[in-house]
C-alpha cells in the first residue's frame, strides 16, 4: 500500500509510534523516525532530537526529505499527558504539554506543507484525542486543551491546504494500552495489569485499544484509501464516550 512512499513519524519510540513504523515499513514505505532516542528502531533514517526545541521541529521535515529522497507522509504521533485540574498544573506542565502536543506539530506542519506542495502533495496525520479533541474530560484540563488545539488546527489546515494536494487529518484515540498509560498507573500506585483490565470493562468492546488499533487507522488516513478525507477527526474509542 505504501510502496515507494517516504514517511516521517514522531514519537517513534513509543507504543503507537513503534507500531506505525513497523506497519509502514512492512507495506513498502521508507521511514524516518524522530524521538528523543531512536536507538533500536529499525528505520531508513534516524533523526533524534527534542520536540521542545523549536529549531529542531522547524528543520525536521527538510531533514527527513533529504534523508529519504522525498517526503510523502508525516505522522505527528508524539504526545504527553498531564493530569489534574488547572489549580494543580505547573508552569513546567504547561511548557511540556503545549510544546509537545501543540507547538511541535504546528511547527512541523508549517515547515512540511511548502515542501509537500512543491512535489505534488502528501498526507499529514496528527494525533488529537477523544479527550479534548472531541469532548472535554474531567481532571485533564491542560491535556484536553492541547488536544482541542491540535484538533482545530487540523480542521483548519485540512481546509486551507487541500487545494495543494495535501490531506491533513487527525486520529482521536481514547485509552490505549501503551507504556505511557501503564507508567501513569504505576506512578499513582496502581498495578498496571489490573488497572488496564478494569479500564477495559468500561469499554463497550470489552477492552481498551492496543497500539495496533490506533496505528491501523493512522495508516488508513495516510493512504490513498482516504483520498477524499481532509480535516477529519476520526474517533477510535471502542464505543466508549468521554465521561
Amino acid at each position: 500500500m505504501f510502496e515507494g512512499k517516504r514517511a516521517l513519524v514522531t514519537g517513534a519510540a513509543g507504543g503507537i509510534g513503534a507500531s506505525i513504523v513497523t506497519k509502514l515499513r512492512a507495506q513498502g514505505a521508507r521511514v524516518a523516525v524522530a524521538d528523543r532516542v531512536t536507538d533500536g528502531i529499525e528505520a531508513e533514517a534516524h533523526l533524534p532530537g527534542d520536540l521542545l526545541d523549536g529549531s529542531y521541529c522547524d528543520a525536521l521535515p527538510a531533514a527527513a526529505q533529504e534523508a529519504l529522497g522525498g517526503l510523502d507522509i508525516i505522522i505527528n504521533n508524539a504526545g504527553v499527558i498531564t493530569r489534574g485540574p488547572v489549580t494543580e498544573t505547573s508552569d513546567a506542565d504547561w511548557d511540556l504539554s503545549m510544546g509537545v502536543n501543540v507547538q511541535a506539530p504546528f511547527r512541523i506542519c508549517r515547515a512540511a506543507i511548502p515542501l509537500m506542495a512543491a512535489t505534488g502533495g502528501g498526507a499529514i496525520v496528527n494525533t488529537a484525542s477523544c479527550w479534548g479533541g472531541k469532548a472535554p474530560g474531567p481532571n485533564h484540563a491542560l491535556y484536553c486543551m492541547t488536544k482541542a488545539a491540535i484538533a482545530h488546527l487540523t480542521e483548519c489546515m485540512g481546509m486551507d491546504h487541500a487545494h495543494q494536494g495535501i490531506r491533513i487529518n487527525a486520529v482521536c484515540p481514547n485509552e490505549v494500552n501503551t507504556p505511557m498509560l501503564r507508567s501513569g498507573f504505576a506512578k499513582r500506585g496502581f498495578d498496571p495489569d489490573k488497572a488496564v483490565e478494569e479500564l477495559g470493562k468500561t469499554v463497550p468492546l470489552g477492552r481498551i485499544a492496543e497500539p495496533e488499533d490506533i496505528a491501523d487507522v493512522m495508516l488508513f488516513l495516510a493512504s490513498d484509501a482516504a483520498r477524499y478525507m481532509c480535516g477529519a477527526l476520526v474517533e477510535v474509542n471502542g464505543g466508549k464516550p468521554v465521561a
